[in-house]
Protein backbone atom coordinates (compact mmCIF):
# COMPACT_ATOMS: atom_id res chain seq x y z
CA UNK A 1 0.00 0.00 0.00
CA UNK A 2 1.27 3.50 -0.94
CA UNK A 3 1.81 6.02 2.00
CA UNK A 4 0.57 8.68 0.11
CA UNK A 5 -2.50 8.61 -1.95
CA UNK A 6 -1.94 10.47 -5.02
CA UNK A 7 -4.80 11.45 -7.39
CA UNK A 8 -6.00 13.56 -10.18
CA UNK A 9 -9.40 15.46 -9.75
CA UNK A 10 -10.32 17.14 -13.01
CA UNK A 11 -7.17 20.03 -12.37
CA UNK A 12 -6.20 19.38 -8.88
CA UNK A 13 -3.90 16.66 -7.55
CA UNK A 14 -4.97 15.15 -4.72
CA UNK A 15 -1.78 14.04 -1.95
CA UNK A 16 -2.87 12.21 0.56
CA UNK A 17 -0.73 10.92 3.58
CA UNK A 18 -1.51 7.58 4.05
CA UNK A 19 -0.08 5.33 7.13
CA UNK A 20 -3.23 5.74 9.49
CA UNK A 21 -1.85 3.14 11.59
CA UNK A 22 1.11 4.83 13.13
CA UNK A 23 -0.77 8.13 12.41
CA UNK A 24 0.32 9.12 9.54
CA UNK A 25 4.12 9.77 11.14
CA UNK A 26 6.33 10.15 8.14
CA UNK A 27 9.18 8.63 7.63
CA UNK A 28 12.03 9.06 4.72
CA UNK A 29 10.04 6.88 2.10
CA UNK A 30 6.64 9.04 3.13
CA UNK A 31 8.91 11.98 2.51
CA UNK A 32 10.01 11.10 -0.78
CA UNK A 33 5.90 10.07 -2.31
CA UNK A 34 5.28 13.49 -0.90
CA UNK A 35 8.10 15.36 -2.58
CA UNK A 36 6.87 13.08 -6.21
CA UNK A 37 3.83 14.37 -6.00
CA UNK A 38 4.89 18.13 -5.30
CA UNK A 39 7.34 17.42 -8.85
CA UNK A 40 4.03 15.97 -10.92
CA UNK A 41 1.88 19.24 -9.38
CA UNK A 42 4.70 21.62 -10.88
CA UNK A 43 5.42 19.52 -14.04
CA UNK A 44 1.57 18.35 -15.67
CA UNK A 45 0.62 21.50 -17.38
CA UNK A 46 -3.17 20.26 -17.00
CA UNK A 47 -2.75 20.06 -12.95
CA UNK A 48 -3.65 24.11 -11.43
CA UNK A 49 -3.71 23.53 -7.58
CA UNK A 50 -2.89 20.58 -4.97
CA UNK A 51 -5.01 19.72 -1.89
CA UNK A 52 -2.61 18.27 0.83
CA UNK A 53 -4.92 15.92 3.65
CA UNK A 54 -4.56 13.14 5.29
CA UNK A 55 -6.41 9.78 5.76
CA UNK A 56 -7.24 8.32 9.17
CA UNK A 57 -8.22 10.35 12.74
CA UNK A 58 -5.25 12.58 12.75
CA UNK A 59 -3.09 14.46 9.95
CA UNK A 60 0.38 13.50 11.22
CA UNK A 61 2.15 12.79 14.62
CA UNK A 62 5.15 14.63 12.92
CA UNK A 63 8.68 12.65 11.89
CA UNK A 64 9.71 8.86 12.72
CA UNK A 65 12.40 10.61 14.26
CA UNK A 66 14.42 6.67 14.40
CA UNK A 67 14.33 6.94 10.58
CA UNK A 68 15.74 10.58 9.93
CA UNK A 69 18.73 10.90 12.86
CA UNK A 70 21.27 9.89 10.51
CA UNK A 71 20.06 12.78 7.42
CA UNK A 72 20.11 15.19 10.41
CA UNK A 73 23.25 14.89 11.28
CA UNK A 74 24.68 14.82 7.88
CA UNK A 75 25.10 18.75 7.78
CA UNK A 76 23.25 18.64 4.47
CA UNK A 77 19.55 18.15 5.62
CA UNK A 78 17.07 16.46 3.28
CA UNK A 79 17.61 15.98 -0.01
CA UNK A 80 15.31 15.20 -2.76
CA UNK A 81 15.83 12.89 -5.33
CA UNK A 82 15.65 13.67 -9.04
CA UNK A 83 11.84 13.70 -10.12
CA UNK A 84 10.96 15.24 -6.90
CA UNK A 85 10.61 18.93 -5.43
CA UNK A 86 10.64 19.77 -1.35
CA UNK A 87 7.45 19.99 -0.04
CA UNK A 88 9.34 22.11 3.24
CA UNK A 89 10.99 24.01 0.81
CA UNK A 90 14.28 24.00 2.48
CA UNK A 91 15.54 22.83 -0.42
CA UNK A 92 15.93 23.92 -4.53
CA UNK A 93 12.93 25.27 -6.19
CA UNK A 94 9.33 25.91 -4.86
CA UNK A 95 5.94 25.79 -6.55
CA UNK A 96 4.47 28.04 -9.21
CA UNK A 97 1.29 26.90 -8.08
CA UNK A 98 -0.93 27.16 -5.12
CA UNK A 99 -1.63 24.38 -2.58
CA UNK A 100 -4.50 24.15 0.00
CA UNK A 101 -3.75 22.17 2.90
CA UNK A 102 -6.48 20.31 5.12
CA UNK A 103 -5.56 19.05 8.79
CA UNK A 104 -7.65 17.19 11.62
CA UNK A 105 -6.84 15.30 15.15
CA UNK A 106 -2.66 16.21 15.87
CA UNK A 107 -0.71 18.21 13.27
CA UNK A 108 2.84 18.30 14.54
CA UNK A 109 5.93 19.06 13.65
CA UNK A 110 6.54 18.49 9.84
CA UNK A 111 3.01 18.59 9.52
CA UNK A 112 2.87 22.11 10.35
CA UNK A 113 5.85 23.00 8.47
CA UNK A 114 4.67 21.50 5.06
CA UNK A 115 1.24 23.41 6.22
CA UNK A 116 3.88 26.50 6.22
CA UNK A 117 4.53 26.04 2.46
CA UNK A 118 1.28 25.71 1.99
CA UNK A 119 -1.06 28.65 0.62
CA UNK A 120 -4.73 28.35 2.05
CA UNK A 121 -5.33 26.21 5.02
CA UNK A 122 -8.48 24.31 6.73
CA UNK A 123 -8.79 22.76 10.18
CA UNK A 124 -11.27 20.70 11.87
CA UNK A 125 -12.22 22.10 15.59
CA UNK A 126 -10.32 20.33 17.88
CA UNK A 127 -6.79 19.89 15.88
CA UNK A 128 -4.25 20.48 17.96
CA UNK A 129 -0.91 21.98 16.29
CA UNK A 130 2.66 21.51 17.85
CA UNK A 131 6.51 21.55 17.14
CA UNK A 132 8.02 19.16 19.61
CA UNK A 133 11.77 19.09 18.52
CA UNK A 134 13.31 20.99 21.60
CA UNK A 135 11.67 17.71 23.41
CA UNK A 136 13.29 15.65 21.19
CA UNK A 137 16.82 17.46 21.69
CA UNK A 138 16.76 18.83 18.30
CA UNK A 139 15.63 22.32 16.50
CA UNK A 140 12.47 22.55 13.89
CA UNK A 141 14.22 21.92 10.87
CA UNK A 142 11.68 21.94 8.15
CA UNK A 143 10.87 25.68 7.80
CA UNK A 144 9.15 26.33 11.47
CA UNK A 145 11.95 28.51 12.42
CA UNK A 146 11.94 30.57 9.28
CA UNK A 147 8.32 30.80 8.44
CA UNK A 148 5.60 30.70 11.46
CA UNK A 149 6.83 33.96 13.23
CA UNK A 150 6.18 35.73 9.43
CA UNK A 151 2.66 33.93 10.30
CA UNK A 152 1.53 34.91 13.86
CA UNK A 153 4.36 36.83 14.96
CA UNK A 154 7.73 36.97 17.14
CA UNK A 155 6.52 36.30 20.42
CA UNK A 156 3.86 33.70 19.83
CA UNK A 157 6.25 31.57 17.50
CA UNK A 158 8.95 31.73 20.05
CA UNK A 159 6.38 30.82 22.50
CA UNK A 160 5.59 27.35 20.84
CA UNK A 161 9.14 26.82 19.26
CA UNK A 162 10.94 26.88 22.28
CA UNK A 163 8.73 24.96 24.98
CA UNK A 164 6.75 22.67 22.19
CA UNK A 165 3.72 22.88 23.79
CA UNK A 166 0.95 22.38 22.13
CA UNK A 167 -1.70 25.18 20.52
CA UNK A 168 -5.33 24.70 19.42
CA UNK A 169 -7.14 25.12 15.64
CA UNK A 170 -8.78 28.03 17.73
CA UNK A 171 -5.76 29.44 18.34
CA UNK A 172 -4.53 29.07 14.94
CA UNK A 173 -7.80 30.44 13.49
CA UNK A 174 -7.48 33.49 15.55
CA UNK A 175 -3.81 34.19 14.11
CA UNK A 176 -4.71 33.38 10.91
CA UNK A 177 -2.66 30.44 10.46
CA UNK A 178 -5.61 28.67 9.06
CA UNK A 179 -7.82 30.58 7.01
CA UNK A 180 -11.37 28.19 7.51
CA UNK A 181 -12.10 26.39 11.09
CA UNK A 182 -14.55 23.81 10.26
CA UNK A 183 -16.47 21.23 12.08
CA UNK A 184 -14.90 17.52 12.43
CA UNK A 185 -15.17 15.38 9.07
CA UNK A 186 -15.96 18.61 7.12
CA UNK A 187 -11.74 19.54 6.73
CA UNK A 188 -11.62 18.08 2.78
CA UNK A 189 -14.45 19.09 1.66
CA UNK A 190 -14.41 22.51 2.99
CA UNK A 191 -10.40 22.41 1.10
CA UNK A 192 -11.83 21.05 -1.86
CA UNK A 193 -14.33 23.36 -2.88
CA UNK A 194 -11.54 26.32 -2.29
CA UNK A 195 -9.30 24.36 -4.45
CA UNK A 196 -12.05 23.83 -6.97
CA UNK A 197 -12.57 27.23 -7.16
CA UNK A 198 -8.88 28.18 -7.68
CA UNK A 199 -8.82 25.32 -10.71
CA UNK A 200 -11.49 27.54 -12.39
CA UNK A 201 -10.24 30.66 -12.02
CA UNK A 202 -7.32 31.79 -14.77
CA UNK A 203 -4.17 29.72 -14.50
CA UNK A 204 -2.09 32.33 -15.78
CA UNK A 205 -3.59 34.34 -13.34
CA UNK A 206 -3.71 32.48 -10.69
CA UNK A 207 0.03 31.75 -10.70
CA UNK A 208 0.97 35.12 -11.47
CA UNK A 209 -0.98 36.13 -8.33
CA UNK A 210 0.98 33.78 -6.53
CA UNK A 211 4.42 35.00 -8.19
CA UNK A 212 4.01 38.21 -7.62
CA UNK A 213 3.29 37.78 -3.83
CA UNK A 214 6.06 35.53 -3.31
CA UNK A 215 8.24 37.97 -4.57
CA UNK A 216 7.16 40.54 -2.49
CA UNK A 217 7.56 38.15 0.95
CA UNK A 218 11.37 36.89 -0.01
CA UNK A 219 12.51 40.03 -1.85
CA UNK A 220 10.50 42.60 -0.55
CA UNK A 221 8.11 44.99 -2.16
CA UNK A 222 10.15 46.94 -4.19
CA UNK A 223 11.21 43.82 -5.62
CA UNK A 224 7.77 43.35 -6.48
CA UNK A 225 7.11 46.71 -7.72
CA UNK A 226 9.96 46.12 -10.63
CA UNK A 227 8.79 42.48 -11.96
CA UNK A 228 4.59 43.59 -11.44
CA UNK A 229 4.27 45.01 -15.21
CA UNK A 230 6.78 42.79 -16.92
CA UNK A 231 5.14 39.46 -15.34
CA UNK A 232 1.75 40.77 -16.00
CA UNK A 233 2.62 41.37 -20.05
CA UNK A 234 2.95 37.54 -21.55
CA UNK A 235 -0.70 37.36 -19.15
CA UNK A 236 -2.11 40.13 -20.87
CA UNK A 237 -1.73 38.42 -24.49
CA UNK A 238 -3.13 35.00 -23.72
CA UNK A 239 -6.33 33.94 -25.18
CA UNK A 240 -7.62 33.20 -21.38
CA UNK A 241 -7.56 37.18 -21.32
CA UNK A 242 -9.54 37.02 -24.48
CA UNK A 243 -11.99 34.59 -22.99
CA UNK A 244 -12.30 36.67 -19.75
CA UNK A 245 -13.50 39.56 -21.37
CA UNK A 246 -15.80 37.73 -23.58
CA UNK A 247 -17.64 35.81 -21.11
CA UNK A 248 -18.11 39.01 -19.13
CA UNK A 249 -19.66 40.78 -22.00
CA UNK A 250 -21.38 37.56 -22.71
CA UNK A 251 -22.55 37.42 -19.07
CA UNK A 252 -21.47 33.70 -18.66
CA UNK A 253 -18.71 31.81 -16.56
CA UNK A 254 -15.54 31.88 -18.55
CA UNK A 255 -13.48 28.59 -19.28
CA UNK A 256 -10.41 29.31 -19.58
CA UNK A 257 -7.35 27.01 -20.72
CA UNK A 258 -4.31 28.54 -19.43
CA UNK A 259 -2.95 29.61 -22.51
Amino acid sequence: MSLVNVTKKNHILLIGLNRPEKMNAMNRAMYHEIAAAYYLLEHDDDLRVGLMYAEGDHFTSGLQLDDWAGVFANGKGIEPAEGELDPFHITGDGLSKPVVFAAQGICFTCGVEMMLNTDIRVAAKGTRFAQLEVKRGIFACGGATIRLQREIGWGNAQRYLLTGDEWTAAQAYEWGLIQELVEPGEQFNTALEIAEKIASAAPLGVRGSLRSSKIAVSEGQEAAKQRLFPDLQPVMASEDVKEGIQSFLERREAVFKGK
